[in-house]
């Protein structure tokens, strides 16, 4: 039988994996080799309505972090693999504007926490403490690195955003719920998105 790399979620959660929903146990359970995870459902708000902060976020968004703008009802695919014992996800948004991809890539980091590289090419670095509340999976940033050109800087913990994400699920239908909050000391709310999706696991075609 071939081995399957443990999941960097479930390594960082140790014992406490068995208290997750059994769909969140899957979604965050390694894939194997010629399988692929698919996610599709709608995001009730994406973004960040003030205005301002746009300009500052299209830099992100070009390197496929963040999309700088306000949505709502967002038609959303997540597509899942395990590729050298990371998680890499591919999120596609149906904008009105034409789609957008979000890339990003999860690994092991010390201390129970996992490190989230987003962007292609990795432009934020963010390390996570993983912990289960009721079922559901959650995360909150502990250090948040950036990367200018060959330049790489960990930002200092009072002008670091803090980054929170809920991943939970209905209790008899498994369906999933996310919801991610980005805010910074000061200045409030940056960025945000929630919605709900299906998932299903099925061979990858070519």
């Amino acid at each position: 039988m071939e081995h399957v790399p443990q999941s960097p979620y479930l390594r960082a959660l140790g014992e406490h994996r068995a208290l997750l929903h059994p769909a969140l146990r899957t979604y965050f359970s390694a894939i194997p080799r010629g399988q692929i995870g698919i996610g599709e459902g709608v995001f009730e708000r994406v973004g960040t309505p003030r205005r301002w902060l746009w300009p500052l976020l299209r830099v992100l968004q070009n390197h496929a972090v963040v999309h700088a703008g306000w949505h709502h009802e967002v038609p959303f695919t997540v597509r899942n693999r395990t590729i050298a014992g990371k998680a890499v996800s591919i999120r596609t948004l149906r904008l009105p504007d034409g789609d957008w991809v979000m890339k990003d890539a999860v690994s092991a980091h010390p201390r129970g926490r996992v490190l989230d590289q987003l962007g292609e090419p990795t432009t934020l670095a963010v390390a996570f403490e993983v912990a289960v509340d009721d079922g559901a999976l959650t995360l909150r940033s502990r250090a948040v690195g950036v990367r200018i050109g060959r330049t790489r800087i960990t930002l200092p913990r009072f002008i670091s955003p803090v980054i929170q994400l809920r991943e939970s699920a209905e209790r008899q239908t498994g369906r999933q719920r996310v919801a991610l909050t980005v805010d910074m000391p000061l200045l409030g709310r940056l960025y945000e998105y929630e919605g709900m999706f299906e998932y299903r696991i099925e061979p990858e075609t070519a």
